[in-house]
């Protein structure tokens, strides 16, 4: 009888017990979809006349942040970082733009997955020399920023080209008449490409490569295939970014993404994802993208001066930053 009736007892201290533990792993992510839940609420208030539209325009602009964040929050897992997010999407941006200014929505489907499996090559390729050259990521991706700026103006030099309304419809659009499909697609390529690959053993290698190298590496990992393999795929989410870009502007413009590159850092910080590796995921940063455009928002209905608004968000980033980094100190005391 005692054995039967400790079962009951137990059951609900463990569902507790995992409950807390899953709290305290995702404390800082919580607390940023917490944010953007506020915020939410505080453009209600400043905007009252907010509405499906509105909500509809912030997914669409915010969409390319969050794959770019994504592609930058890939590089930082594995304790790297990537300056060329801005100048790639560019490339990708204006190649789309010639390549889909004729054509129909089947054939800006194929030109889109060309591009973006081209994007992933350029970025093991950037993986691999960094790998075989032992030189910083910075300083390696700093270089490859010029060259893909170079060629996107190159291939367009001006404003210029298009997307099939039809294809971009696919991104901008809505589904049942109130879900932006920006929402849905972001929750497809989080499913499709992202948990599969965190669940994969090269995920779980890229998490160990960026908690400790040495260990990561005396533990059997391949260090050079695990790099290569985050490169690949930040440029995998770099190709969905430009592309995402384009569908939203409708036209390719090389100086389009220069801000891109920054804001997906920030993003990825203000996401929990720390910066030395191996801690957070992508769940964050694309949260934190719509928290930055949700405060710009915020800002313009106040009629805040856009100088001004700039430097309010970017205080902001740096509070949350340094707040951040205090609980850290915290935690480790």
């Amino acid at each position: 009888m005692s054995s039967i009736s400790a079962t009951p007892s137990a059951t609900p201290f463990i569902s507790i017990a995992v409950r807390r533990r899953f709290v305290r792993r995702n404390a800082w992510g919580l607390s940023i979809y917490a944010i953007l839940i506020v915020l939410f609420v505080i453009e209600k208030l400043v905007h009252p006349g907010l509405n499906a539209f509105d909500i509809q325009t912030l997914v669409i602009e915010t969409l390319p942040l969050a794959l770019a964040a994504m592609a930058q929050a890939s590089v930082v897992l594995v304790g790297g970082i990537d300056l060329s997010i801005g100048t790639m999407m560019a490339l990708v941006n204006v190649v789309a733009a010639r390549w889909m200014v004729n054509a129909d929505a089947k054939q800006a489907t194929f030109d889109s997955i060309v591009i973006i499996l081209g994007t992933a090559a350029l970025g093991a390729l950037t993986g691999f020399v960094i790998t075989i050259s032992r030189v910083p990521d910075i300083i390696v991706t700093l270089a490859t920023s010029f060259v893909w700026y170079g060629l996107a103006l190159y291939v367009l030099p001006t404003p210029g080209g298009g997307i099939p309304f039809d294809f971009a419809n696919l991104v901008n659009g809505e589904l049942w008449g109130w879900l932006p499909e920006g929402v849905f697609v972001l929750a497809c390529i989080v499913l499709v490409v992202w948990l599969p690959w965190y669940r994969s053993r090269l995920g779980l290698s890229v998490y160990a490569l960026g908690s400790d190298r040495m260990a990561a590496f005396l533990s059997g990992v391949n260090v050079a295939r695990t790099r290569i393999a985050a490169y690949a795929l930040g440029g995998l989410f770099v190709g969905m970014a430009g592309i995402a870009l384009l569908a939203e502007t409708s036209q390719g413009d090389p100086n389009s993404a220069s801000s891109f590159t920054l804001n997906s850092v920030a993003c990825v910080v203000l996401g929990g994802v720390s910066l030395a590796g191996g801690r957070g995921g992508l769940l964050g940063p694309i949260a934190a993208a719509f928290v930055l455009n949700i405060i710009r928002a915020i800002l313009g209905f106040l009629r805040v001066d856009p100088n001004y608004a700039t430097v309010i968000q970017g205080a902001i980033v740096v509070l949350v930053v340094l707040f951040a980094g205090v609980l850290a100190l915290r935690r480790r005391k």
